[in-house]
């Protein structure tokens, strides 16, 4: 599958889970990309995966939440893969606490992440789709993104900005042949999960099969998603097919 030769992608929390699933699969379709995160280890393992099936990868260090080193790693990148064509905004944190137990610093982290670091890219690397005529803009939001959730409420919130600034983006920039898209996974088989059923486990006093179950339930899933699963969603819409969807919040579950 060539899909996406002679493009060039730059992907945020490429390093594990959905991120390091879609980097992999657009690779394999002939992207160039540029795997973006935290854990320098594991996203030069996968720029080593990359490479090792012919494919043409850097990685580049960067935490989302601070825009300096957002704008630094991209331009990095850049120089080391040429102006990018995709962006694909993946970086995410979450957690689980009532209201009254949100601080503000972890209130502010969640926002930083989920949705300003989505702002930050999106700025460093619109100008290169206008200039090279068109482009793909895929964030990885949730269903969060669309209903409300009990002691989540700064990662709904960020979760919900983060449509917004999804259809926002697709109206703004469709002159330029730019579109603008978000998936919207139930839950996914990720560290993040595993994160998730940890907290309502612990908080709950169920076991950590019966909190699985129950998040699942919550989804209206009988299983998790894979991320290669959401990976190949995110495909159809980098690929030459996805130039008809723009502004839309593509549920999966």
């Amino acid at each position: 599958m060539s899909t996406l030769n002679e493009k060039t992608a730059f992907i945020t929390g490429g390093g594990r889970g959905i991120g390091r699933a879609i980097a992999l699969t657009f690779a394999g379709a002939g992207a160039a990309v540029a795997v973006a995160g935290r854990n320098r280890e594991a996203l030069d393992e996968v720029c080593a995966i990359i490479e090792q099936r012919g494919g043409r990868a850097v990685a580049v260090t960067c935490d989302v939440a601070d825009a300096m080193q957002v704008y630094t790693a991209v331009s990095t990148a850049r120089a080391a893969l040429g102006p990018f064509d995709i962006l694909v905004n993946n970086a995410g944190v979450t957690y689980s606490a009532k209201l009254t137990d949100t601080d503000d610093a972890l209130w502010e982290r969640v926002i930083q992440v989920n949705l300003n670091g989505a702002y930050y890219c999106c700025k460093a690397i619109v100008p290169d789709m206008i200039a090279r005529g068109g482009g793909r803009i895929i964030n990885i939001a949730s269903m969060a993104s669309l209903v409300g959730m009990p002691f989540s409420a700064a990662y709904s919130a960020a979760k919900h900005g983060l449509l917004g600034l999804t259809r926002s983006l697709a109206l703004e920039l469709q002159r330029y042949h730019i579109t603008s898209n978000a998936i919207c996974p139930a839950w996914v088989d990720t560290d993040m999960m595993a994160e998730a059923i940890n907290a309502l486990a612990a908080k709950t006093g169920r076991t950590p099969e019966e909190a699985r179950e129950a998040l699942l339930s919550r989804g209206g899933q009988q299983r998790a998603m894979s991320p290669e699963e959401v990976a190949i969603a995110a495909l159809r819409l980098a690929g030459p097919d996805g130039a008809v969807t723009n502004g839309e919040a593509i549920v999966l579950h």
